[in-house]
């Protein structure tokens, strides 16, 4: 039987693991405190690119002796609104002080009000990176659409419920799981991956 490549994902995030683990099903996928303890990581970088790779490549090297056994995945994302100059963009995740879903929602909500808008052009960002003994990779995906001030739905997760993408008439949060599978910045960014992640399984069997 092949051996199936064997991935660690650089994030604690439970959704981002879930929908990961959805997409990249001929993996096997794991955890990052499936493998070693999780530790901070500085996303300093100017980009999302950037702080992929921080992450992917900080994961990887802390593998020591097991770089043989696994790669590593990271995933960096998040929301650009145009009438707010294209924020929080890079800072989706820590827009707030808080830094939580509610709390970063909240002061986006306010941010659109403090320009009497109700709603703007957006667009979501999704930078894939992948570090491995042969080299480091990326790749991206983007998904446009409107955000506007009200919550809808309750699925999804981060500024899902105030997105609606390009197409259709539902935010995210609305949308059956399936259908922003589909269609999603992260999906994208992890279709453009597996071309990458077939030439390392075939490098590494």
């Amino acid at each position: 039987m092949k051996k199936k490549l064997k991935i660690v994902l650089a994030t604690s995030n439970t959704h981002k693991i879930e929908e990961i683990k959805k997409f990249l099903t001929t993996y096997e996928i794991y955890a990052l405190n499936e493998v070693i303890t999780p530790f901070e990581i500085i996303e300093d970088g100017a980009s999302f690119k950037e702080n992929a790779l921080i992450k992917s490549k900080a994961i990887f090297n802390a593998l020591g002796n097991k770089q043989d056994e696994f790669i590593t995945l990271s995933d960096d994302s998040g929301i650009s609104v145009e009438a707010l100059d294209n924020a929080p963009g890079i800072f989706s995740a820590r827009y707030s002080q808080e830094g939580t879903d509610e709390a970063n929602r909240n002061k986006l909500i306010q941010a659109l009000h403090e320009k009497n808008l109700h709603q703007s052009k957006a667009f979501y960002t999704a930078a894939i990176a992948i570090s491995s003994k042969y080299g480091h990779f990326t790749t991206h995906g983007y998904m446009h659409g409107l955000v506007i001030d009200t919550l809808r739905g309750s699925n999804g997760f981060g500024y899902d419920p105030l997105f609606i993408p390009k197409g259709f008439d539902k935010t995210l949060g609305e949308l059956e799981e399936q259908v922003k599978l589909a269609i999603s910045h992260r999906s994208q960014a992890l279709m453009f991956s597996t071309y990458i992640l077939r030439v390392l399984e075939k490098i590494a069997f």
